[in-house]
């Protein structure tokens, strides 16, 4: 991956990780949203995956798919450290 691509995986991420957070009230700075974007967006693409739909597209796709991963994330954390 070259230099453009980390940037622009980290932007998605950003505003993946912000529009997570925005949807399930948590609270965090930026480089905490940046990576709940970027994991969020390997777990939602797998879970897709899982599903049976295609988890390919432009940036609007990808950020869509990281923000359900990033919701998933937050969801299962929360259960699980109540």
């Amino acid at each position: 991956m070259n230099v453009m691509g980390i940037v622009i995986a980290l932007i998605i991420g950003a505003v993946a990780g912000w529009l997570a957070g925005f949807i399930m009230g948590g609270k965090g700075g930026l480089i905490r949203n940046i990576i709940m974007g970027i994991i969020g967006g390997i777990a939602g693409s797998f879970l897709l995956n899982l599903l049976g739909f295609s988890a390919s597209g432009g940036i609007v796709a990808q950020i869509l798919v990281a923000v359900f991963g990033a919701c998933v994330l937050i969801a299962v954390g929360r259960f699980l450290f109540k």
